[in-house]
């Protein structure tokens, strides 16, 4: 085997920036991710990716042979090469917008969605609530969306479904028998 990889492109050679070399254990755990099937789509492509890229295809064989760009294939190369398999197959984590609603904001809004809805209602729309939640100053503002996305969350659901109270010493909210709310948390 050559001590560096030649490119020929576009009639000059150059060596490849990232090279993959897989170790064994790397190559039978990406064999058994693709032999599953059980992996993200996206997961089983980049490990199609890493086995040609180890076998010395080229970029735009590889990119053909499985139906994506050729960046794709660069990029799959150059994230095994800054971190190994764990880099190259998944994506970091993203963290997205932080929540609207607090624990504490959340149980009010419950709480508020549970009550009575105000005269000349029949309802609580998704925009009364939000209105309600800002003149309370729960929150300065909010919109009837995340207002929705907060009531469809399970555990918003599960609260709403055991009937909450507000305690005789005023603020703190109890389920129909006396105990505590506790905190919200995702269920499943």
């Amino acid at each position: 085997m050559q001590s560096s990889r030649l490119l020929l492109l576009g009639g000059c050679m150059r060596t490849k920036q990232y090279r993959v070399a897989l170790t064994a254990e790397e190559r039978a755990a990406l064999l058994l991710l693709i032999r599953r099937g059980t992996a993200p789509a996206r997961t089983i492509l980049r490990a199609h990716i890493l086995l040609r890229a180890h076998e010395d295809a080229r970029d735009p064989e590889t990119a053909a042979a499985l139906h994506t760009s050729v960046d794709t294939v660069q990029r799959v190369r150059r994230r095994f090469t800054e971190g190994r398999l764990a880099r190259a197959l998944y994506d970091r984590p993203r963290p997205g917008a932080a929540p609207k609603l607090d624990a504490k904001g959340e149980a009010q809004l419950i709480a508020l969605a549970c009550s009575a809805p105000p005269a000349g209602r029949t309802v609580w729309t998704l925009q009364l609530l939000a209105d309600k939640l800002v003149e309370l100053h729960v929150i300065d503002t909010i919109s009837d969306e995340s207002v929705r996305r907060t009531l469809g969350k399970k555990s918003a659901q599960a609260l709403a479904q055991a009937a909450l109270v507000h305690g005789k010493r005023g603020g703190r909210l109890r389920l129909a028998h006396g105990g505590r709310t506790g905190s919200l948390r995702r269920i499943g």
